[in-house]
């Protein structure tokens, strides 16, 4: 029966893509294909090609559609919060959906949503002040942290068991004692990726506000890629 009513429901692109998140957030994205999609709509796979002509079109409107859930900032914050809260809203945004960084990073291409965020983005900094020279280093130092999300140093994701833990630790110790001081540090977060004794919010707020401050400093010197005192080599 609900089979039944999803077919007489009709269909249109945007429930095609809600469609095909609702599957990735319950089963996973490598469980997202036309097939699965199909049977989860209750029509047949043919039918989805009227609205999206491929897997990789499938994908860019998810991302579109995501990336549109983000909030923007109160119109009221000068560039500094505006983007803080801004990206942080992107971080909740992905967490509610923790494939997404993977779709995002797997486009060949930004879709139009993307492009208005960054968009957005830079025209925050731009009416801080920011030079267009400035802003454009500030983009790549940010990376993949505009959208909420970075590639962490280590994957400590396997979760031993407590017995060999600490045999491993007991040599990383050994061998290397600078690193064991810091994984022994106590835990924020049960279910962080970043590893043991790493809280992922407080470390994203933490190297983003460094960030922030650091632009800020550049910003208020007047920096300047062009100037060769901005170009040191080691001696």
């Amino acid at each position: 029966m609900a089979d039944r009513d999803k077919a007489r429901t009709p269909l249109n692109k945007d429930r095609v893509l809600r469609a095909a998140i609702a599957l990735a957030d319950d089963a996973g994205i490598d469980s997202l294909s036309m097939r699965n999609l199909a049977q989860q709509l209750g029509v047949v796979p043919m039918a989805l090609y009227k609205h999206v002509a491929n897997k990789d079109e499938l994908l860019d409107g998810v991302v579109d559609v995501l990336v549109a859930e983000i909030d923007p900032p109160d119109s009221d914050l000068d560039w500094k919060p505006a983007v803080r809260q801004r990206i942080l809203a992107a971080r909740r945004t992905l967490q509610r959906h923790p494939w997404a960084s993977r779709v995002i990073e797997s486009r060949p291409a930004p879709t139009p949503a993307v492009l208005a965020y960054l968009e957005s983005i830079i025209r925050m900094f731009r009416a801080g002040g920011f030079s267009v020279d400035l802003t454009h280093h500030v983009m790549h130092a940010l990376g993949s942290r505009i959208f909420g999300f970075t590639q962490e140093l280590f994957d400590n994701s396997a979760n031993p068991d407590p017995q060999a833990q600490a045999a491993a630790l007991q040599h990383l110790s050994a061998e290397y004692p600078h690193i064991a001081e810091i994984a022994v540090r106590a835990d924020h977060d049960d279910q962080s990726i970043v590893g043991p004794g790493c809280d992922d919010q407080f470390e994203f707020e933490f190297a983003l506000d460094l960030l922030l401050d650091g632009f800020e400093r550049l910003w208020r010197q007047g920096w300047s890629s062009a100037d060769p005192g901005h170009h040191r080599t080691a001696n």
